[in-house]
């Protein structure tokens, strides 16, 4: 996996990360959760920068939701259910989707790009049930936002250790690595918020 990863960006940079996330969002096979932390991994080896790692995932993540959300909106769902098998949406999925969006509306689009399986198909609901753009972009982007930095950070922070989200990923599912990856991150902004207090103190 790892030696997949590192050709994507070795060989196609940020703009292979924009391409390759736009294209997992959509619903093609590409490992979302560990390219983003194999991006932040790069990072702590200077072979990226944070900022430009960030605003690349960020556009990809964004593009390729965008992208669903306007085929949801021209096709609707027919088409989702005769095309969909082909690149692993089954109807279960498709059901299960639509039961959440039914439940929870434009919020599942925030939240739906931590459950494997959802974040393919959120904006594409988003489109059939012709949500507003403007209300879409709100949802949509925020969420990109906030997934793309945790995983990013996470895989920055961890550096050499980053197959730790591997492993849980595919021992405990994306939930519960999301549960222990906010743990890190919230453990890493208290340290840091505690070490800049100690320095004011001096």
């Amino acid at each position: 996996m790892e030696q997949h990863l590192n050709e994507v960006i070795m060989h196609y940079g940020y703009i292979g990360l924009i391409v390759a996330l736009a294209g997992g969002v959509v619903g093609l096979p590409v490992p979302d959760e560990l390219l983003l932390t194999f991006v932040g991994y790069q990072v702590s080896r200077g072979y990226m920068t944070y900022t430009a790692a960030l605003a690349s995932g960020f556009a990809g993540a964004a593009l390729g939701i965008t992208l669903s959300y306007m085929l949801g909106l021209r096709l609707g769902l027919p088409v989702l259910r005769k095309l969909g098998p082909k690149v692993g949406i089954r109807e279960d999925k498709i059901q299960r989707t639509h039961n959440l969006f039914e439940k929870y509306g434009p919020f599942l689009l925030m939240i739906g790009y931590f459950l494997p399986g959802v974040r393919h198909l959120t904006a594409y609901f988003a489109g059939i049930s012709s949500l507003s753009f403007r209300k879409f972009c709100f949802f949509a982007y925020l969420g990109a936002f906030i997934w793309v930095s945790l995983f990013v950070t996470v895989g920055w922070k961890l550096g050499e250790n980053w197959h730790f989200v591997e492993y849980c990923i595919h021992q405990y599912g994306v939930r519960l690595t999301v549960f222990v990856l906010c743990l890190l991150l919230l453990g890493w902004i208290y340290m840091q918020i505690t070490k800049k207090a100690k320095q004011n103190r001096i």
